[in-house]
C-alpha cells in the first residue's frame, strides 16, 4: 500500500513538473502576426485541437491538462486572436480566458452597416487609426479585397489584437474571416437554392439578418425569400428600402419611400439588391443557404419580435389587419 502511494506521489510529481516545464516553454509561431479564431461554444478539448491543427500547439493534451489544473477549462472566450511574438502556453491560456493588457479588443456586431463598423473602429482607443481620410474603396484596396463596395464583407465577431495595431489589420482579418465562412457555407449549401453565387448568398443573408426579430424565425424568413426568388416575385422587404434611403431615412418608413425607386428598393426592382445591406451573422448565412421548406410567400411582424407567415395574399392581408392595423 505504501509503495502504491509512493508511486502515485511520484507520478503526480512528474506530471506536475512536466506541466511546469511545458507552461513556460515558448510556443513557436510559424508566421508573425499569427491569427487564430476560437469559435463560439468550443469546448476545451475542441479548442486545443483547433489550436494544434492551426499550428499554434504542437500537442493538444498538455494544454488541456494545464487548463484543467489551473481551473480555467470553462473560461474560454470566443473571438479572433492575433499574436505578434512567441508566447508560452501559460500566456496563451491567460489570453484566451481573461484577455491581456497587451491585447486590444474590437467587437463587430451582426446587422451593422460598414459605416457603423468604421465609426466603431474610429472610436476605439486600442488601435492605430490608419484609415483616417481614406475612402471606403481605398480601404478595400489596402486590405487586398477584390470588391469595391465594402458592405456585408466583414465577419461580425470579437477581435483581439495587439494594442497599437492598425485598424487596417482589423478590417483585413474581418474580411478574410468572412471570406472563409462564406466559402464554407457555400460549399455546404442546399442543392435547390435559387442563389447562383456566394455573393448572392451574402446579399440574401444580410436581408435575412435585418428582417429577423427572433432567431427561431430566421430559416422561415429565408424560405419566404427563396420562394419569391424562384417565382420571380418582388422581395418587397423594408430594410432594403431603408438602406437605399441612407441619411434621408428619418426613422419612419412612408408610402412615398416604398414608391420611390432606388437600386435598393425591392418594391420597385426585381431580384436581390446589388450589394448586401448589412453584416450578416453566421446564422443568417446558414439560413440563406438552408432555408426552411415552406409554401409561405409572405410574413408580417406580430409586434413581439416574431413573424406571422402566410402562403397566400388573402391570409397575409388578414394577418396585416390583425397585427399591424
Amino acid at each position: 500500500m505504501k509503495r502504491l502511494f509512493a508511486l502515485l506521489v511520484l507520478f503526480v510529481f512528474i506530471v506536475t513538473a512536466g506541466l511546469g516545464y511545458y507552461a513556460y516553454r515558448p510556443l513557436p509561431l510559424h508566421t508573425v502576426p499569427f491569427e487564430f479564431s476560437l469559435k463560439q461554444g468550443s469546448s476545451l478539448k475542441s479548442a486545443a485541437r483547433d489550436m494544434r491543427q492551426a499550428g499554434l500547439l504542437e500537442l493538444d493534451w498538455p494544454f488541456v491538462w494545464l487548463a484543467r489544473l489551473l481551473g480555467k477549462s470553462a473560461q474560454l472566450k470566443a473571438g479572433n486572436y492575433e499574436f505578434e511574438h512567441p508566447l508560452t502556453p501559460l500566456e496563451l491560456l491567460e489570453i484566451v480566458t481573461k484577455g491581456s493588457a497587451s491585447q486590444g479588443q474590437v467587437s463587430v456586431i451582426e446587422g451593422w452597416t460598414f459605416k457603423q463598423m468604421r465609426a466603431t473602429l474610429d472610436a476605439n482607443a486600442d488601435i492605430r487609426h490608419d484609415t483616417n481620410g481614406l475612402s471606403d474603396a481605398e480601404i478595400m484596396r489596402r486590405i487586398g479585397a477584390t470588391e469595391n463596395h465594402p458592405e456585408g464583407l466583414f465577419f461580425p465577431d470579437t477581435y483581439y489584437i495587439a494594442s497599437g495595431s492598425s485598424d487596417l489589420a482589423v478590417f483585413k482579418r474581418a474580411y478574410r474571416t468572412m471570406q472563409q465562412r462564406l466559402q464554407e457555407a457555400w460549399a455546404a449549401r442546399a442543392l435547390d437554392t435559387p442563389l447562383q453565387t456566394p455573393y448572392q448568398a451574402l446579399i440574401l443573408a444580410s436581408i435575412v439578418e435585418k428582417e429577423t426579430g427572433v432567431a427561431s424565425d430566421r430559416a422561415m424568413i429565408a424560405g419566404v425569400f427563396a420562394n419569391r426568388l424562384r417565382k420571380g416575385m418582388l422581395l418587397q422587404t423594408d430594410p432594403t428600402v431603408i438602406y437605399g434611403l441612407g441619411d434621408k431615412y428619418d426613422g419612419n418608413l412612408h408610402k412615398r419611400d416604398l414608391l420611390t425607386d432606388t437600386i435598393y428598393n425591392t418594391y420597385t426592382r426585381p431580384g436581390l439588391t446589388p450589394t448586401p445591406i448589412a453584416l450578416p451573422s453566421a446564422a443568417a448565412l446558414q439560413a440563406a443557404l438552408h432555408p426552411a421548406k415552406t409554401d409561405a410567400l409572405y410574413f408580417v411582424a406580430r409586434g413581439d419580435g416574431s413573424s406571422q407567415f402566410s402562403s397566400n395574399l388573402d391570409a397575409h392581408n388578414r394577418a396585416v389587419n390583425r397585427y399591424q392595423r
